[in-house]
């Protein structure tokens, strides 16, 4: 049950950070809109890539961590959360990503491999998003945590930012809610920033 608890809990992190205004949102809206619902996906994909790369090496790293330092472990848990917290923040803070939406003339097509490429160099060379990952590991999980369990949790972040992302491709691709994004993207940093806010609290203080 705890296991399935802590899964749980860095699932639901981890959307909330992925739905929230970053790089990734940016480019996957350009190339929907610029290119096609197709490019946009295969960006998508390139994000799931990007995750399982900085999934992989921030599990390694701190298990060895926790195996050597059970004072520094908790020092980057506490910094994990205050970095959620400045999450929080910025995205209650931020009033436009800056996006045209207005039309634009026909762009040809970028290949798949292309458009892959371009969303794994986009998640994979964000310094914020390596601090998220390691933010969200050391806040929720424990010394003794088996590592079946933080594999397991990964393989969910990579699927819920593929599937995350592809449903952003597929839905700002259509000319009419192009509008509507731009118009009332403050509510969604407004709520994102203080479902964020709370959840970092909960965790400094309550887990």
């Amino acid at each position: 049950m705890e296991n399935l608890h802590l899964i749980i809990t860095i699932a639901f992190i981890h959307l909330l950070g992925a739905m929230s205004p970053g790089p990734d949102f940016v480019m996957c809206v350009r190339n929907s809109l610029m290119y096609s619902r197709r490019t946009g996906v295969f960006t998508a994909l390139g994000f799931g890539l990007g995750v399982a790369v900085q999934v992989t090496y921030l599990i390694a790293g701190i298990a060895v961590v926790v195996a050597r330092s059970l004072t520094l472990f908790t020092m980057i848990r506490y910094f994990g959360a205050t970095y959620l917290l400045y999450m929080g923040i910025r995205s209650i803070a931020a009033r436009s990503f800056g996006l045209d939406m207005s039309p634009e003339k026909a762009k040809k097509d970028i290949s798949p491999l292309n458009a892959l490429w371009v969303g794994f160099l986009t998640n994979i060379s964000n310094p914020k998003a390596t601090l998220f990952f390691l933010g969200l590991f050391t806040v929720v999980m424990r010394p003794g945590t088996p590592r079946s369990i933080l594999v397991v949790a990964g393989i969910i972040m990579v699927v819920e930012t593929v599937m995350w992302f592809s449903f952003v491709a597929h839905f700002l691709n259509q000319k009419y809610v192009r509008s509507l994004v731009d118009r009332f993207q403050g509510y969604f940093n407004l709520i994102f920033g203080v479902l964020l806010i709370l959840t970092s609290l909960w965790i400094a203080f309550f887990s």
